[in-house]
């Protein structure tokens, strides 16, 4: 499968449980080697729509395209092969407790390539060491705190070197010292890998620091409502929800 380039583009996509259409008619454009923020309230649909994006979830209506390729119509190898190209960060890490950050970083690498342990094991301390977990490798999840374990998690969403990576709210659950650190790696990640990166997030202060581009999702709507610059929409955004949410915290004077 050859790709051009590392765009995503949404299309006319409707989301739906049976009957009940949770959104429709979205859409919008990730960027390229930039961050695109899914936001809104809670229950608009921003994990569901991160879910569909890769491949976790049916659309009923629209397309999902990564480059030219139509993932939403592709059959099941064909983007089974694709997802090695995604790197997913959820929102509780989900590591496997019984196994130490080594074993878990090395995983999709025994799973997906045919490396040598050696090289295995190179790869997972570099990865580590970009997070800022050198020398925890042998350490199990429940041992290391909430923010260590969040990058942990995105050492192995890394491993494979992907070209698109999504979070899901990565700074849920985390003190704001430890969330700035995380803002300033996928900020790092965009930068050096040059990745395309999807990040859901109603954490105000991640979507001002990393947000090259944002989605608001409308729970009453059930559509996009606005799209653009955090600091755009905050200031000319045509719609009050829109405004609101941004300026959540703020006072007058």
């Amino acid at each position: 499968m050859i790709l051009g380039n590392r765009q995503i583009k949404v299309d006319g996509l409707e989301m739906a449980y049976g009957s009940f259409v949770v959104m429709r008619n979205l859409d919008f454009t990730v960027e390229g080697g930039k961050v695109t923020v899914i936001m809104g309230g809670s229950g608009c649909g921003k994990s569901t729509l991160l879910r569909h994006m890769i491949g976790l979830l049916e659309p009923s209506k629209g397309s999902i395209k990564f480059g030219d390729f139509d993932f939403t119509a592709a059959d099941e190898s064909t983007r089974d092969s694709m997802k090695q190209s995604f790197g997913v960060l959820y929102q509780g890490g989900a590591l496997w407790s019984s196994m130490t950050l080594e074993e878990n970083v090395a995983l999709p690498l025994q799973t997906y390539t045919q490396l040598s342990s050696s090289e295995i094991r190179e790869i997972v301390e570099f990865k580590l060491s970009l997070v800022g977990l050198s020398g925890f490798s042998q350490f199990f999840p429940g041992a290391i705190s909430g923010g260590m374990r969040k990058r942990a998690a995105l050492a192995r969403a890394i491993a494979l070197d992907p070209k698109y990576l999504f979070f899901d709210e990565p700074s849920a659950g985390l003190d704001p010292v430890s969330s700035q650190r995380l803002d300033d790696l996928i900020l790092q990640l965009r930068d050096t890998l040059g990745a395309t990166i999807v990040v859901v997030s109603h954490e105000l202060a991640s979507i001002f620091s990393i947000a090259d581009h944002a989605v608001y999702l409308d729970a009453e709507t059930r559509t996009m409502t606005d799209q653009g610059r955090p600091s755009d929409l905050l200031e000319k955004s045509p719609h009050p929800g829109v405004r609101e949410f941004l300026s959540r915290g703020k006072t007058n004077g």
